[in-house]
């Protein structure tokens, strides 16, 4: 909990330095802060050095063509008597130095800035109405005690907060010499299209691109990429395309002719999930796909424009390739080691790449990548990177459909034949997704602490195996997801250095999901932890955050598919002991299927025990409580895996 956190990289202008937000524990134990920090490279290494403090922290930093910073703070003012700011507002933090000065100020807060040029762009919650009245009818509206708000569509929440009454506006304006001056509302009429957006600058300050939700019949909505006329606000539909969605990450070419993006295609009971990097002309919108099998995570153009860096999960990993815009095929694999990208930014000269690196046992740094070799370098870093205990194994095992199945293996240090370590297997979420990551709120070194070996590994659905691996598992979840854990489980417990009878298993929403079924479906394992997990796939359907998605690949609630994967409906074979874990602040997995698999499992004699958090989300993000959350699941899996007398957590007593 104490380790900061290094969660972004910025490089400047003159390739000089990078900046960072570092997440820390603050002084009290009970919470979070972040601050900024410079990162001398380019020829001047140096220590990393502090550049903000703040009790609110300090976010969302861009730098100025001129090497200024800017950054999103909800601090006071220093310059307004009895400032007391509650949301975030826009500051300047000089390259010469000084303190920074704030620059702009919204009343729903200010959310993230581009710059170029002298012009600046930024997004703010805005209420409906005319802006020189919002401070008013805000205050209006707090004073009157009202919280509802009044919906005519659909969403009305996402992930673990409510939507409303603000909407997202665009907002531009250019630098002056103490604020940001001329501002203006680009997008006055956007509704709800800008809910969740992405945006870019082209270099030239003229043009914003950013991502437009338009609206579709029975709840369902497309996103498509508008292009924004920065002096005018004239608005023009870039790239747009029935049953497709175009999404970050966004990058706009250096001689702002072309876009990076992601095209997404919408998925349906036979159409499975595939996302792809689009690269468009941004005059004609004419476009095309690149670099096939490769899901976009991180974008950066090459400073000639000739060529974009992507981030793409490949076999366990997630390394950096080389996609020329000469050929939709010309990809080339720039990094060759274990790790993972992702924070792209390249040198004025097309020379260097830096990134953020990390992996399932490497803590997230910056690191420096020669374009020309591929060789990689680690620069220092605002934050420690600590030892891991033990050591990571890279293991594999063959289907029942002939399909290989990998996973990472996390050992303990003393595991060996003469003392074989008890095995917790952990399940991704997504379920689109894979173990190739370091990992804050799941984090398998813990366990390993403990003595558990943690075998982590990728199953059908999950992302950097080709389009065949998703489409394996697409409408049949359950079943073919546990045939292939079931195999590289096999191989795990085959293994001398593990204890084929001391087995648990453990899951996070897709992950949780599949802890309820092979609680059902299995008698193998000791002890399950299921954690923000779907229970009753029919009731969850209608009141998870996007029910679109999931209809998509489910069908209407009453489908077949609902009854043949939901885990409810095997309850009566359940005989494994549970622990179920959910914050009632979660909106993707509504607490409604905690609650409804806690009263199941009252109607059974299965020993379960229900870990809940009043105040967290999908995650549990607090240090306190995270602390609670491992320490129970310690506790629950010594009690059942490994035989020990049941001790409740000093933490949750």
């Amino acid at each position: 909990m104490a380790i900061p956190r290094v969660l972004s990289l910025r490089l400047s202008p003159d390739g000089s330095r990078l900046i960072s937000a570092v997440q820390s524990l603050n002084a009290d134990g009970k919470s979070y802060g972040t601050a900024l920090w410079a990162i001398p490279v380019g020829g001047r290494e140096g220590e990393p050095y502090r550049l903000t403090r703040s009790a609110k922290g300090e976010a969302g930093a861009v730098f100025t063509d001129s090497g200024d910073v800017l950054f999103t703070s909800a601090r006071p003012d220093p310059t307004v008597k009895d400032s007391a700011d509650e949301v975030a507002s826009l500051w300047l933090l000089p390259r010469a130095g000084g303190e920074a000065r704030q620059v702009a100020t919204r009343p729903g807060g200010i959310g993230a800035v581009r710059t170029a040029g002298d012009v600046v762009v930024f997004a703010a919650d805005v209420l409906d109405g005319e802006a020189d009245t919002e401070e008013e009818r805000r205050k209006a509206r707090k004073d009157a005690g009202i919280s509802a708000v009044l919906f005519e569509g659909y969403p009305v929440r996402y992930w673990d907060h409510d939507l409303g009454p603000g909407r997202t506006r665009l907002f531009a304006g250019r630098l002056g010499e103490d604020r940001l001056e001329d501002v203006r509302d680009l997008t006055p009429d956007a509704g709800e299209a800008l809910r969740e957006c992405g945006f870019e600058l082209t270099p030239d300050g003229a043009t914003v691109v950013v991502t437009w939700r338009t609206y579709l019949p029975k709840g369902e909505w497309r996103t498509d990429l508008v292009a924004i006329d920065v002096a005018t606000g004239e608005r023009r539909v870039l790239l747009s395309e029935d049953r497709h969605d175009f999404t970050g990450p966004l990058a706009i070419s250096p001689d702002g002719r072309r876009v990076a993006c992601s095209r997404e295609r919408f998925t349906g009971l036979d159409v499975s999930a595939r996302s792809e990097l689009w690269i468009a002309d941004l005059a004609t919108g004419q476009g095309r796909a690149y670099a096939p099998d490769l899901f976009p995570a991180a974008v950066e153009w090459a400073p000639d424009s000739s060529a974009v860096h992507l981030a793409a999960d490949h076999q366990g990993r997630r390394p950096v390739f080389r996609v020329s815009v000469a050929g939709p095929g010309d990809v080339a694999r720039l990094t060759r080691d274990d790790a993972s990208y992702s924070n792209l930014a390249v040198s004025a000269d097309g020379r260097a790449l830096y990134a953020l690196r990390s992996g399932v046992g490497i803590v997230p740094g910056p690191a420096r990548i020669d374009v020309a070799n591929g060789e990689v370098a680690d620069v220092p870093s605002p934050a420690p990177r600590p030892e891991v205990p033990g050591t990571l194994t890279e293991i594999s095992a063959t289907a029942d459909d002939g399909t290989t199945i990998r996973g990472w293996l996390v050992l303990p240090e003393r595991a060996s034949a003469g003392a074989p370590a008890p095995l917790l297997l952990w399940v991704h979420g997504g379920p689109i997704a894979s173990w190739n990551d370091w990992q804050w709120r799941w984090q398998a070194w813990i366990m390993a602490a403990h003595g558990y070996a943690v075998l982590m590994p990728d199953p059908c659905l999950s992302t950097g195996y080709g389009q065949e691996m998703i489409d394996r598992g697409w409408g049949n979840w359950g079943p073919r997801t546990q045939a292939d854990l079931d195999a590289i489980v096999d191989v795990a417990l085959a293994r001398d250095d593990i204890d084929a009878e001391r087995i648990g298993a453990m899951g996070g929403s897709y992950g949780g999901y599949m802890a309820n079924w092979l609680a059902g479906h299995s008698d193998r394992y000791k002890a399950i932890v299921t954690h923000a997990s779907l229970w009753n796939l029919d009731q969850f359907a209608g009141t998870t955050d996007a029910a679109m998605f999931w209809q998509r690949e489910f069908g209407e609630p009453g489908s077949e598919r609902y009854s043949l994967l939901s885990p409810h409906n095997s309850l009566d074979k359940i005989t494994t002991p549970l622990l179920v874990i959910h914050g009632d602040k979660d909106y993707r997995v509504p607490i409604g299927e905690a609650l409804r698999l806690w009263w199941d499992l009252r109607r059974t004699e299965v020993e379960a025990k229900f870990l809940y958090f009043p105040d967290e989300n999908h995650w549990i993000l607090k240090p306190g409580n995270a602390v609670a959350w491992y320490e129970t699941v310690l506790a629950f899996l010594a009690q059942h895996v490994l035989g020990e007398e049941w001790k409740r957590p000093g933490s949750v007593a």
